[in-house]
C-alpha cells in the first residue's frame, strides 16, 4: 500500500513537472453513432407546437411531428422548455454561466433575458396562468441541498420564496388557473433523481396544497408511498395529472382536489418522464423511452411523435492549455495504454505513448472524482454534482 501510495505522488509530481498540453475537443475515441435521444417536451398553449431538448439544445415540431427546427443553442446546457400561457415566450434554464439558471426567450424577436442568478441550480416548474410569474425550485436558501418552490416575475426582479421548509424537500410547484392554491411535490428526492428507473424509498413523495395567500396552510392530496412528480392542472382547477409509479410502471395519474385517483394510462413498461399539459388540458406531451408521446386526457390514448431534427448544434470551441499544477486522480486504464487525470476539477484522458498531451472529457461547473475504467479499457465511470446531488456518471 506503501509503494502505490508512493508512485501515485510521483507520478502527481511528474504531471505537475513535465506539464501536459490539454485540448477541450472531448473524449479522445470517437464515440459510437446513436440515435436522436428526445426529452422535456412542452405544449403550447393551443396544443399546436412541441418544445423539446435534444442534443442539450431546444427544439421546436409540430404537434403531429415532421421536422423539428432548433431554438436554442449555446456553449452550455439548455433544459426544461416552457411556453408561456400567450405563447409569446419560451422561459427554460441553461448552463451556460454556471449550474443552471431560468432565461425567457420572446419566440417573435429572439431576445432573451435571464431570470435568476444563483450559485445553486434552478429547476423550472411553470408558469401562473396570467404569465406574470415563473415558478422553479432551487436549494438556494435552503439546507443539505433540499429544494424550495421560487417565482420570480417575468419581467425580472428579486425571486420570492413559496414554499421554504427548512430540512424538507418541496419541489414542482405550479399554481392553479385561479391561483389561489400551489400544487407541489413534498419529500422524498424524486425530482432530483427522475433518472433512477425502479422503485426506491427515497424518491417517494406526494401531491400536497398550499394556499397561495401566504398562510402556509398544506393539505396533503395524495400518499406518500410511491414517487410522485410534475404535478399539472386541469383546464378548470378541479383535478390534478401527475406521474406515479404506484402501480409498479410509471404512468399518467389524475387525481381530484378531494383525493379521488384514477390511472390516464396503463403501461406495463419503459418510463413516463417530463410530462407537460396544453392549457385547454386536451392534451399532455412526455418523453418515454427517449422519444416524445402525446397523450389524450380524455380516453387515454398514448402516440408516440416523429420527429426529426434539421439544424447543427455548434459545440465548445477548441482551446489548448497547459497546465502545471492542481492534478489529482490519476488512473491508469486495464490494457496499459489510456490514462485518465483529475484536473482543475475536470477529467481529461490521454495516451500513455504521448505523454503530455490531453483532451478533456467532462465539461462542467462542478467537479468531478472517484474515476474508474471499465474492463475493456473504453469507458470510464465517474462521480460528479452537476446537479446539485452527488451522481455517478
Amino acid at each position: 500500500m506503501r509503494t502505490c501510495r508512493y508512485l501515485f505522488r510521483v507520478c502527481l509530481v511528474l504531471l505537475a513537472t513535465v506539464g501536459w498540453s490539454v485540448a477541450g475537443a472531448g473524449p479522445v475515441s470517437t464515440p459510437p453513432a446513436s440515435r436522436p435521444s428526445f426529452g422535456q417536451p412542452s405544449l403550447s398553449p393551443d396544443g399546436h407546437r412541441i418544445a423539446l431538448v435534444a442534443d442539450g439544445a431546444i427544439w421546436s415540431v409540430a404537434a403531429t411531428g415532421g421536422v423539428a427546427h432548433l431554438l436554442v443553442a449555446d456553449s452550455g446546457t439548455d433544459s426544461r422548455p416552457l411556453f408561456s400561457p400567450d405563447g409569446r415566450s419560451l422561459a427554460f434554464v441553461s448552463s451556460r454561466t454556471g449550474n443552471g439558471d431560468i432565461y425567457l426567450l420572446d419566440l417573435a424577436s429572439g431576445r432573451l433575458r435571464r431570470l435568476t442568478w444563483s450559485d445553486a441550480p434552478d429547476r423550472l416548474s411553470g408558469f401562473s396562468r396570467d404569465g406574470r410569474w415563473v415558478y422553479f425550485d432551487s436549494s438556494r436558501d435552503n439546507i443539505g441541498g433540499m429544494q424550495a418552490v421560487y417565482r420570480v416575475r417575468v419581467s425580472g426582479g428579486t425571486p420570492m420564496p413559496v414554499s421554504l421548509e427548512r430540512y424538507r424537500n418541496e419541489e414542482e410547484g405550479v399554481p392553479s388557473p385561479d391561483n389561489r392554491m400551489i400544487a407541489l411535490v413534498g419529500g422524498g428526492w424524486g425530482a432530483a433523481q427522475w433518472w433512477r428507473h425502479g422503485h426506491a424509498h427515497i424518491d417517494d413523495g406526494a401531491i400536497w396544497l398550499l394556499r397561495n395567500d401566504g398562510s402556509h396552510g398544506y393539505r396533503q392530496l395524495s400518499p406518500d408511498n410511491a414517487r410522485a412528480l410534475w404535478p399539472m392542472w386541469s383546464a378548470d382547477g378541479k383535478s390534478l395529472y401527475y406521474m406515479s409509479d404506484r402501480s409498479g410502471t410509471e404512468n399518467i395519474w389524475k387525481i381530484g382536489l378531494h383525493g379521488q385517483e384514477t390511472a390516464v394510462t396503463h403501461f406495463t413498461t419503459g418510463r413516463c418522464l417530463w410530462p407537460s399539459i396544453a392549457a385547454n388540458g386536451r392534451t399532455i406531451v412526455l418523453q418515454r423511452n427517449f422519444n416524445i408521446w402525446t397523450l389524450d386526457t380524455a380516453t387515454g390514448a398514448a402516440h408516440k411523435v416523429p420527429i426529426h431534427l434539421q439544424g447543427a448544434v455548434a459545440g465548445p470551441g477548441i482551446q489548448h492549455r497547459r497546465f502545471t499544477s492542481k492534478f489529482s486522480n490519476l488512473f491508469l486504464s486495464p490494457d496499459g495504454k489510456k490514462l485518465v487525470f483529475i484536473a482543475h476539477g475536470q477529467i481529461f484522458a490521454g495516451s500513455t505513448s504521448a505523454p503530455g498531451r490531453a483532451s478533456r472529457i467532462t465539461h462542467t461547473p462542478a467537479a468531478q472524482f472517484d474515476v474508474a475504467w471499465s474492463a475493456d479499457s473504453r469507458r470510464i465511470v465517474y462521480v460528479s454534482a452537476r446537479d446539485g446531488i452527488d451522481h455517478v456518471f
